[in-house]
C-alpha cells in the first residue's frame, strides 16, 4: 500500500509541474516539434516491459488502453490553438487545469481500488500504459489542429 501512496504524491506532483508548464507554454509560441517529441520521450518508459514483473495479461492492456483514449477525449476537447501576431499559440482553458485534476483524482481511487487485486508493479505497467494511450492521441490531434493553422497561416503570407 506504501508504493501506491508514493506513486499517488508522485503523480499529484507531476500535474502541477503539467499545470505549470502548459501555462508558460502558452505565453510562447508553439511549432510542431514541441506537440510531438513528449511522446517520443514518454516512450522510453515502455522499457519496463522487459522486466516480468512489469508485464501484462492481454486483458490488462486492453483496459489500460481504452481507458487512456477515454481520457485522450477530455485533453483533445480543450486544446485549442490560435493565431496571435503571424504565430500559432496554444490557448489557454480554464476547463484544462480542472480537467487535469479530475482526471488525477480518478487515477488514484482508480489506483486505490486497483492495488487490492493488481501486484503494483502491474499496476505501474498499466497506468504507464494508460497514461501513453491517453497522450498519443492528444498530441496527434493537436498536431492536426496545428498543421491545419499552420497551412492557413502560410497559405496567407504567399
Amino acid at each position: 500500500m506504501n508504493m501506491v501512496v508514493a506513486s499517488s504524491i508522485g503523480a499529484a506532483f507531476m500535474a502541477v509541474f503539467v499545470l505549470f508548464i502548459r501555462l508558460k507554454a502558452a505565453k510562447k509560441p508553439t511549432n510542431a516539434k514541441k506537440i510531438i517529441l513528449p511522446p517520443f520521450f514518454m516512450s522510453t518508459g515502455a522499457l519496463m516491459y522487459l522486466f516480468p514483473q512489469f508485464q501484462l495479461t492481454p486483458m490488462e492492456i486492453i483496459e489500460a488502453i481504452i481507458v487512456g483514449m477515454l481520457f485522450s477525449i477530455l485533453l483533445i476537447k480543450t486544446s485549442k490553438f490560435e493565431i496571435r501576431d503571424n504565430d500559432i499559440y496554444l490557448k489557454r482553458s480554464k476547463a484544462f487545469i480542472f480537467i487535469l485534476i479530475g482526471l488525477l483524482i480518478v487515477r488514484i481511487i482508480m489506483k486505490a481500488v486497483l492495488s487490492a487485486t493488481i501486484v503494483y508493479t502491474q499496476l505501474g505497467g498499466m497506468f504507464f500504459l494508460l497514461a501513453f494511450s491517453m497522450i498519443v492521441p492528444w498530441r496527434l490531434a493537436m498536431f492536426r489542429d496545428y498543421k491545419r493553422l499552420f497551412n492557413q497561416l502560410h497559405s496567407v503570407k504567399n
